[in-house]
């Protein structure tokens, strides 16, 4: 997407947010209109601040996290099969279990701090790391595997010069949505209890009727959504041109990839 794309698309959604503001005549403290909410974002523009930086370090931290610990999954997961069929199963069952469901369980454990945000965050994006990230490392060309069982490579040097870096795409994916559903878990841990970040100054907003302001909360939340998901997608993007440059091309695997 271009940047003309997207500007032109920020105008109109702009025209029409003020076009529902004048058609329906909503008062501004139920619809206010963009125009009182720049306002307001400018005039509290340092504790917008200060509170997106918290979650914004919050979000940062579960991301890392979550990664790591889902991709270290997702190798286990691979490399064992007695694993696989063990957690696999469980792993999958633990999705029906509402995530959103477990934050004042993890506020009371973990605290008011943003401890219990990053491990919300973590538990929100693990699954899909892990799920991403094992269906690449399983879906490997076979005739690359056979080639180097052949000549007699062990299980890790497998996993470490064919399977990651086949994988490296799989696993961007999953970075990418990720990185759109690491700030949703770090937001709803600070619904729950907070006392400083993004979801905790919306709440702030909407308890003292300032409406405007916590419209320029959830449209700085936003912002820094897009911009992680941006910034993700660069990294898969580079994940991707690794995996080309790396992974061994068979002509089945050329002709998987083309």
């Amino acid at each position: 997407m271009t940047r003309l794309n997207i500007l032109w698309a920020l105008l109109l959604g702009l025209g029409l947010w003020q076009a529902l503001v004048i058609l329906t005549g909503a008062p501004h403290f139920i619809l206010p209109s963009p125009w009182r909410v720049a306002q307001a974002a400018w005039n509290s523009r340092v504790v917008i601040a200060e509170n997106a930086w918290v979650t914004t370090l919050e979000v940062l931290l579960g991301l890392v996290l979550g990664t790591l610990l889902g991709a270290a999954t997702a190798i286990h997961l691979a490399m064992s099969k007695t694993a696989e069929r063990l957690m696999l199963p469980i792993l999958v069952f633990t999705q029906a279990v509402p995530v959103f469901a477990l934050a004042p369980v993890l506020t009371l454990w973990f605290g008011y701090g943003i401890g219990s945000k990053i491990v919300m965050a973590v538990l929100i994006i693990y699954f899909p790391v892990t799920s991403a990230f094992h269906d690449g490392l399983t879906r490997v060309d076979r005739g690359a595997l056979d080639l180097a069982k052949s000549m007699g490579a062990t299980k890790a040097n497998i996993m470490r010069h064919i399977q990651i870096p086949h994988a490296l795409p799989a696993l961007g994916t999953g970075l990418k949505l990720a990185a759109v559903y690491a700030p949703i878990g770090a937001v709803i841990g600070e619904w729950v209890g907070a006392s400083k970040g993004l979801g905790y100054l919306m709440l702030l907003a909407n308890g003292r009727a300032k409406i405007d302001l916590m419209f320029a909360s959830l449209i700085t939340l936003a912002c820094l959504t897009v911009v992680l998901h941006w910034a993700v997608g660069l990294l898969a993007k580079r994940l991707n041109t690794y995996a080309l440059g790396v992974a061994p091309q068979t002509p089945a695997a050329r002709a998987g990839r083309a």
